[in-house]
């Protein structure tokens, strides 16, 4: 276990956890928090033995958005600014190509940056209080531009996007399951031994078919039908030859036989 000013890391059975444990300023997200996480997705990507890794929070908030104090410290030059801006872009879009379950959970509102980073995890959970929203045009009349809306648009689509990126308006945590923005919700209560119960499960199937599964998802939502039925037939074809696959046959072929 590590412990990096505002931000937890703990690292168990091929599961890297990070935890935001801000409280005292609402999880608000720092460079400094981002960085730890920059380590975590190098390491998640670079060390077969880690599985996946989880992002939450301890306290009243997942994330009440970006840490207003560093934003008003903006670099003078548009160059300079584009470039810190890509850096953020560069996490989020690493999060998303690493072949490997990146799992958000929210045990409170999460609001800004927390969105952002959430759409771009694979899998995201809720806990029974959990808010989600994106504040920055009607607080800061600015854009959430770090995945706020190509991402969010994606996996929620236009209607509910104008909704939430646009009006500024909030959903709970049951709305935001319905939309399909969340997978799942957990009690309070159990909020996090159940994502940790659910992760251990992902982590026991095939490592090399979650990562295959994650690509050609992705390649069949950029692709046309026809297009998106090639890949998944080449993908399928090297899954059908590994040992993993072939140990599967045979264990079910002999509980069958029982």
């Amino acid at each position: 276990m590590s412990v990096v000013d505002d931000i937890r890391r703990d690292d168990a059975d091929g599961i890297i956890t990070l935890t935001f444990t801000r409280d005292t300023k609402l999880n608000a997200v720092t460079d400094d928090m981002l960085d730890v996480m920059r380590e975590a997705v190098r390491d998640l990507g670079d060390h077969e033995t880690n599985r996946a890794l989880v992002i939450t929070a301890e306290g009243r908030y997942f994330t009440a958005g970006k840490d207003i104090g560093e934003m008003g410290a903006q670099p003078e030059s548009g160059v300079a600014l584009r470039r810190d801006y890509r850096r953020l872009h560069e996490l989020f879009d690493e999060m998303e190509r690493l072949e490997k379950p990146i799992i958000l959970a929210a045990q409170g509102p999460c609001l800004g940056i927390g969105v952002e980073m959430a759409s771009s995890c694979d899998f995201r959970f809720a806990g029974q209080r959990s808010v989600f929203g994106l504040p920055e045009l009607p607080n800061l009349a600015v854009l959430p531009g770090s995945g706020g809306i190509s991402r969010f648009t994606r996996l929620v689509g236009p209607h509910w996007a104008r909704w939430v990126a646009m009006a500024g308006e909030n959903v709970d945590a049951e709305l935001a399951r319905t939309i399909g923005f969340v997978h799942q919700v957990f009690p309070d209560e159990t909020f996090h031994d159940d994502v940790q119960a659910w992760v251990r499960r992902l982590v026991g199937l095939s490592a090399e078919a979650l990562g295959l599964a994650k690509i050609t998802i992705d390649a069949a939502a950029d692709s046309d039908r026809r297009t998106a039925r090639h890949i998944d037939r080449m993908a399928n074809t090297m899954l059908l030859h590994t040992s993993e696959h072939l140990d599967k046959i045979e264990q079910f072929m002999k509980r069958s036989k029982r």
